[in-house]
Order: C-alpha cells, then sequence, then structure tokens
C-alpha cells in the first residue's frame, strides 16, 4: 500500500501549528502572570552559535509551506520575516495554515516519486524522491524547529509539558 502525502503531511503540520500556537500563548500567559514583558523571549537562544526563537517560528512556517509547495507545485506565500512579537508571530503561523489548508489533496497525493530538488544551505542543492522529502527532510526540519521553539521556552520557565507539544491546540475541545 502507497502513503498518501496528503493525509502524511498536510494534517501533521496544521496540527503541529496549531500546538505551536498553543505554546506561544502559554508564553504570553507566562510572561504576564511573572509580570516580564514577553518580548524579552523573541531573541532568546539556548546556545550562541542557535538561531532565536523568533527564527525559529519563521523557520517552523517555511519549513511546512516551501515543503507542501516543492512536492505539490502550489505557490507558497512569501513572508517578510520581520516579525517583531507574539500577535504577529501567530499570524505568521495562521497565515501558514491558511496556505496548507489551501493545498488540494490531488495536487499531493501521487507525488511519491516526484524529484524534489531543494537548496541546502547557500550554495548547495539536494534531490529526494517526494516521499523520502517529505519524510526524511521537510517534516524532520519543521519538528527541529517546533521543538527548539518549545525548548526555548520551557528553559525560560513557560509551564509547557509534553501535552503542550502534542495535542496543545486540542487540550480543552475533548
Amino acid at each position: 500500500m502507497s502513503i498518501s502525502m496528503y493525509s502524511a503531511s498536510i494534517p501533521v503540520f496544521k496540527a503541529m501549528l496549531g500546538n505551536l500556537s498553543h505554546i506561544l500563548d502559554k508564553a504570553v500567559a507566562n510572561a504576564e502572570s511573572r509580570k516580564y514583558d514577553p518580548s524579552v523571549l523573541l531573541q532568546y537562544r539556548l546556545a550562541p552559535d542557535m538561531l532565536p526563537f523568533t527564527r525559529q517560528i519563521q523557520i517552523a512556517c517555511d519549513a511546512a509551506k516551501n515543503g507542501i509547495s516543492r512536492i505539490s507545485g502550489v505557490e507558497a506565500p512569501k513572508f517578510e520575516d520581520n516579525e517583531a512579537s507574539f500577535p504577529e508571530l501567530k499570524a505568521r503561523i495562521q497565515k501558514t495554515i491558511d496556505y496548507l489548508s489551501s493545498v488540494p489533496a490531488d495536487k499531493l497525493d501521487g507525488t511519491e516519486a516526484k524529484e524534489i530538488t531543494f537548496p541546502v544551505g547557500r550554495e548547495t542543492t539536494r534531490t529526494m524522491t517526494g516521499e523520502a522529502y517529505l519524510k526524511h527532510w521537510a517534516l524532520a526540519n519543521f519538528h527541529f524547529h517546533v521543538t527548539m521553539a518549545y525548548a526555548i521556552l520551557r528553559h525560560n520557565g513557560v509551564e509547557l509539558g509534553k501535552a503542550d507539544y502534542l495535542a496543545g491546540a486540542t487540550l480543552n475541545k475533548g
């Protein structure tokens, strides 16, 4: 049985982006309860050579939308990478979800063997089949950046747990 490229991608990206939005809400609530400006978290990083929190969110969104665009051929929106607040980061997440929602299943299903060539760094490209690209690059890259955003917030005392990461957007929906 072959994989459904749609079911292995769009619902996964959308659910995790919803969870990412949920953890941003928890960060803002934490800042309010502890009486600090949440913007101090935006440039926080876990290590000096690591990208800051804002870039983690931007790259997670880009990994989802650009990955789907490369596989489906449906042009992705371009974002300016100028988000400077939690509401702006949440808006970017929502714009990414909206784009993903606009991509029909028939643009993804059947692309398992399609050759995908994509940039790796500034001067290098790599080519993989659609299925390999989705499973071993696009999803992995996406989850890495979502996890780093979670880790940055958790490290800074935001009360987050595994349930927030895995089911954050649906925690209060039953």
